[in-house]
């Protein structure tokens, strides 16, 4: 497999905080020996992330550094506590462990405190809802099915069990936020916390208007930017920082590190939050999975990340354009994020079909709920997709072009198989990290 730098030298300079792609070695020889039955399903994972497209939106591609410091040894380390302030003993390294990712996260959304502890959004969502919420506390999110998430309150989530939640959703001529209907539920049900941010609303939010919304009613505004949190750390996405009163995210999407969560808050709010993680929320934290969200951290404070959040949104805007202009309809007619929400109402195939025809072609794609989908969760009438994973591998706008055509050709009833080769041809020119 040649490195990206020298299949697109032009490519590999532009995307320069692309970490160098690497040969690849012997995977897991310790494991192949002790354990050759999970070996070979590592193994086989391996060869498939390598030969497909990831195009589902809430994934990305970490650099081996941050996979190294994610299987160190701190994965043996109890550290029940903060630092300066735990229940175990020998805690002294994991204590500088957990500032230096603190201190990164601080230092790239400008923020005067970050918990990194949750193990998850859903997990830093229900800790910091707790806080001020309390039991029964009144919350006010988006609704799952125009583009929410499960632990804004939805009905099937702790969000909705231990809250009484209520419901905002789109504009359904648009398919944007209506942020007049917003204030006005505000006013009616008087919430505690107001929750803004998305799992498959494409659009930029308006978080000075959400502000104003909250602070009316005295409510707290919680802004999640599970997915945009890469792109507003490289300024092409709009920040909460400065008007939500807790911001929450995920650190394995678009900020391209391992699979966890963050809070960021003001000092004020600080020892509150921290309570509501733990002992609140959660026991010990994984430090192993803090030392590599430094990692990742670091890599965002890398002079190159912005260009790279640039590349992800200009791919975005690209292959929207380009389903457009083949005939397909796209949720509220385009993105000003990493994700492209394709609507498949008028079409013959639901989301579910698109989705495991486009596992055919190795590319992996998730059916999704869109505006008025008549169709259960599980069928859909949409599909959901990403450009941050791709990016990452060094796909530019000419190579989404051509997976929009892929694509069309899928979802218009073409044969999967024929479009394989053509999906294979990017990963090999475009290999992973």
């Amino acid at each position: 497999m040649q490195p990206f730098a020298r299949v697109f030298p032009a490519r590999a300079r532009r995307y320069s905080a692309r970490v160098p792609a690497t040969s690849a070695p012997e995977t897991f020889p310790l494991l192949r020996r002790q354990d050759p039955d999970l070996a070979r399903l590592l193994d086989a994972e391996d060869a498939r992330q390598h030969a497909t497209l990831t195009l589902i939106a809430s994934e990305n591609h970490c650099s081996p550094a941050v996979r190294q410091a994610a299987s160190s040894v701190l994965t043996d380390k109890y550290a029940e506590g903060y630092p300066g302030a735990r229940y175990y003993g020998g805690c002294e390294i994991a204590d500088q462990i957990e500032e230096l990712a603190r201190s990164r996260a601080k230092r790239i959304f400008g923020a005067a405190h970050a918990n990194v502890q949750p193990h998850s959004g859903t997990s830093a969502n229900l800790a910091v809802l707790e806080a001020p919420a309390g039991p029964k506390g009144k919350i006010l999110g988006m609704a799952l099915k125009d583009g929410g998430h499960l632990s804004h309150g939805h009905k099937v989530s702790a969000t909705g069990k231990l809250f009484e939640a209520v419901q905002y959703g789109i504009d359904p001529n648009t398919g944007l936020l209506d942020y007049g209907e917003i204030r006005r539920l505000a006013m009616e049900h008087r919430p505690v916390v107001l929750i803004g941010g998305a799992s498959s609303y494409p659009r930029a939010i308006d978080w000075k208007e959400l502000a104003s919304i909250a602070h009316e009613v005295g409510a707290a505004l919680l802004a999640d930017v599970a997915h945009p949190a890469g792109l507003v750390a490289g300024g092409v996405f709009p920040s909460p920082v400065g008007h939500a009163d807790v911001v929450t995210m995920t650190t394995h999407k678009t900020l391209r590190g391992p699979r966890g969560g963050l809070v960021l808050c003001s000092a004020e709010l600080a020892k509150k939050i921290d309570s509501g993680v733990f002992p609140g929320g959660q026991g010990g934290p994984l430090m192993h999975t803090i030392a590599s969200k430094a990692v990742a951290f670091g890599e965002v404070l890398a002079p190159g990340w912005k260009i790279y959040a640039q590349a992800v949104l200009d791919n975005a805007r690209h292959l929207a354009a380009c389903l457009i202009e083949r005939g397909l309809a796209v949720v509220t007619g385009g993105t000003d994020s990493h994700m492209v929400v394709i609507d498949l109402k008028r079409e013959a195939l639901s989301g579910q079909d698109v989705e495991e025809r486009c596992r055919t072609a190795n590319l992996a794609v998730n059916k999704n709920m869109v505006p008025g989908d008549q169709r259960s969760p599980r069928v859909t009438s949409g599909v959901r997709v990403g450009t941050a994973a791709a990016t990452t591998r060094g796909l530019g706008k000419a190579e989404f072009g051509t997976i929009a055509e892929v694509l069309v050709a899928i979802v218009r009833g073409g044969d999967p198989e024929a479009q394989r080769p053509v999906v294979e041809r990017l990963c090999a020119a475009c290999p992973l990290p």
